[in-house]
Order: structure tokens, then C-alpha cells, then sequence
């Protein structure tokens, strides 16, 4: 894409993503993006964040480019490149760039799997001069009155190796986020998945014994979207128990002490 073709329309989420809401997180972003704070989302893996964000553009009609974070991933990556074509030389702007050019919202989704020497070149836009060097270029990209930077994390993933520096953290507010309360989360797993609320009130349970038991012997619990699997799986005519085995145990351990656990308690609550 080139810096002179980019349509901001095709960033825009036109149809609302489902999004139930748990407390005041709405009421909050809204206040963080009027001022265009740059916005710190942490949480366990498939609690939300990501469709936190969708929603969240969707409501101010802005448009949404997502960044999966990965080790590999450049400064380059983000900011831009030259590229070789058939008239010889060309500047692609990365997503980053992309978003402060027109005024989008621009998602870091696990940002802490990036490099440190990579994530670092967003701290311009973070503070008060809000711009973007493109060093190989010689340019300075002021951001658009309308971008703002959003960035999650796992913290249950944190380590020495793995970790944002408070040179990043203190440059953004900050929202938790967690599962669902019980009620919400039979509601979600009801509407994504096409299950019956007493089918969904089961999947809920399950996933209550198991996080229970991370940190003795799981490095995470069953997460909300893994729930959805398997009510899909269910909804699709595949019988409980196959569906929890394949959504809910298999993907969380090798470990066959733990996989017997878990698929007791989905006995137990199927059988």
C-alpha cells in the first residue's frame, strides 16, 4: 500500500461486533480516546481484548488497523520499507505509519511477543510530539488528529526475557481485563456459539474447575473463546464430550495427568 492510495474506508468495521459489556470499560476507553491517550489493554488470553477493540472502533466510527505481534517481527514491520518494482524504488508504508497517516486506531495485539528494540519506535507517538521518524525515508510523519495507539498483553505471560519496559508502560493508561463474570459468560458463549443457555451454563462450569487450577499444573485456564469452540462444535451436531476434548483439553496440556483431570470434570458435568 502506498502512502497516496490508502482508503481509510477499507479499515472501517462496518457491521457491530458482539461485544457484552462487563463493567465501565466502555464509558472509560471513550474518555481515553477523547483526549487520544494511548491505551494499555491487559489480560488472559481470549477474554476479549481484541473484540474490546473492534467494538470500540465500531462505536467511534473510526477506522481499525490490527498488528499481530510476533519475535520476528521489525521496526520496519511497522513503520515501512523500500521496495523494489518494475519502475525501480518504492516507499510502502507499514501499518503503523498507515494508521497515524489517517487517523486510525491502531492495534498492537500482544505486543510484548515484539522485540524491545522493535516496539520501541513507537514511543514518539506516544507523548506529546505524536510522530513517527521514518529514518530511512528522512521523514517526520505527524499522526492525524484522530489516531490513537492501543496495545495488549497477557501479564500471566510475563518473564525476565518477555516483559514491557516501564520506558513503554508509563506512556499508556491501562485497563484490566479478565473472564467474564458466570452470567455474562454463559450469555456470550449462548450468542457466539448457537448452544442452548443450559449447554452454555455447562461449558462455563467446566471452565471455572479449570482455571482453578492455573498455576497447579496450568500455565492458563480455558479461555472464553475456546468455550465458543466447543458450543459451536456442540451446536454442529459433534457430542459434548468429543467437543470439549478436542476445545478444551487437548489444546491446554501434553501433560496426561492434567488431561485426565480435565476431561473428568467434563464427564462430570456431561456425564
Amino acid at each position: 500500500m502506498s502512502e497516496n492510495t490508502v482508503d481509510p474506508k477499507q479499515y472501517i468495521i462496518n457491521d457491530e461486533p458482539y461485544y457484552e459489556l462487563v463493567s465501565d470499560e466502555v464509558e472509560r476507553y471513550q474518555a481515553a480516546y477523547n483526549v487520544r491517550m494511548p491505551m494499555m489493554l491487559k489480560g488472559p488470553t481470549g477474554c476479549g481484548k481484541s473484540r474490546f477493540v473492534e467494538y470500540m472502533a465500531y462505536k467511534l466510527g473510526k477506522p481499525l488497523i490490527t498488528v499481530a505481534c510476533n519475535e520476528d517481527m521489525t521496526a520496519s514491520d511497522l513503520v515501512g520499507r523500500f521496495l523494489l518494482d518494475k519502475d525501480g524504488t518504492k516507499w510502502q508504508d507499514g501499518p503503523l505509519t498507515t494508521a497515524a497517516r489517517i487517523g486510525a486506531i491502531c492495534y498492537l495485539d500482544e505486543v510484548v511477543e515484539a522485540r524491545q528494540d522493535t516496539t520501541v519506535v513507537i514511543h514518539p507517538l506516544t507523548d506529546h510530539r505524536r510522530y513517527l521518524p521514518q529514518d530511512k525515508k528522512g521523514e517526520l510523519v505527524a499522526a492525524h488528529p484522530d489516531f490513537q495507539l492501543v496495545i495488549s498483553y497477557n501479564p500471566g505471560y510475563q518473564s525476565l526475557m518477555k516483559d514491557l519496559k516501564q520506558s513503554t508502560t508509563q506512556r499508556f493508561g491501562a485497563l484490566d481485563f479478565d473472564y467474564p463474570a458466570e452470567k455474562i459468560e454463559v450469555a456470550i458463549v449462548t450468542k457466539e456459539s448457537g448452544v442452548d443457555q443450559a449447554t452454555a451454563e455447562k461449558l462455563v462450569q467446566i471452565a471455572h474447575r479449570a482455571r482453578n487450577l492455573k498455576g497447579h499444573g496450568l500455565d492458563e485456564g480455558i479461555s472464553t473463546r475456546l468455550l465458543v469452540y466447543a458450543g459451536q462444535l456442540i451446536a454442529k451436531g459433534l457430542d459434548a464430550e468429543s467437543a470439549c476434548s478436542m476445545t478444551m483439553v487437548t489444546p491446554l496440556t501434553d501433560d496426561p495427568d492434567m488431561r485426565d483431570t480435565l476431561d473428568a470434570a467434563v464427564q462430570t458435568v456431561f456425564g
